[in-house]
């Protein structure tokens, strides 16, 4: 594992003061534990992927982030909370998953993935549309883009939710670049959620996984 987390004293510069920093790690200093395996993360890492890593963006205490490691995978978890990639990488350490596991400190707005590096992308609590598009780009051919934000019907009954962190009506399947097909997409009442499923086209002279 990347020595990618830096203690307190040693955030970057750019982050000090950021308020998504300071926001979600307040909620997870509140909130001890890890995030539990996402079913989109589930059946993902079910569905067939071709050889390559995994990246969790916006992960958190990412409970996907460790199955995937423990499938095999190499797994890159992206946040902006010093807290939440620490507490991974402690409970990597206790499961024997830590050379598996590269944690980065970021600003995803700002942080850039390798172009098309993943066999798979996992994002389950975290919307922006330029983050999405960049995301898209960074799937293998034959690889899974795994995708889940809150609606625009969210905000009827959570007010409080920016209009530009709620998907719009098909999205984000309608936002997918050419060349991905849509397994499936699904709202969720209950979370007020929308995921999506979607794989990238193999090209030409490769094999699917």
């Amino acid at each position: 594992m990347s020595d990618a987390v830096p203690p307190p004293e040693r955030v970057p510069a750019e982050l000090a003061d950021h308020p998504d920093r300071l926001r979600w790690n307040a909620k997870y200093g509140d909130a001890p534990g890890l995030s539990p395996v996402h079913p989109l993360a589930e059946r993902a890492l079910s569905s067939g992927l071709p050889d390559g890593g995994v990246l969790d963006l916006a992960s958190g205490p990412s409970g996907s982030a460790l199955l995937a490691a423990a499938a095999g995978r190499s797994v890159t978890a992206v946040d902006v909370s010093e807290i939440a990639l620490g507490r991974l990488r402690d409970e990597a350490g206790r499961r024997g998953l830590t050379a598996r596991i590269t944690l980065v400190q970021a600003d995803l707005a700002a942080w850039r993935p390798h172009p098309a590096g993943y066999a798979l992308v996992l994002c389950t609590g975290f919307w922006d549309r330029a983050v999405f598009d960049r995301a898209a780009g960074a799937v293998l051919p034959g690889g899974l883009l795994a995708w889940e934000a809150f609606t625009e019907e969210a905000r009827r009954h959570r007010p409080g939710l920016p209009a530009e962190w709620c998907l719009g009506p098909s999205e984000p399947a309608s936002l997918l670049p050419d060349g991905f097909t849509v397994l499936e997409q699904a709202d969720d009442p209950a979370t007020g959620k929308r995921g999506v499923l979607a794989r990238r086209c193999v090209t030409p002279g490769r094999s699917a996984p």
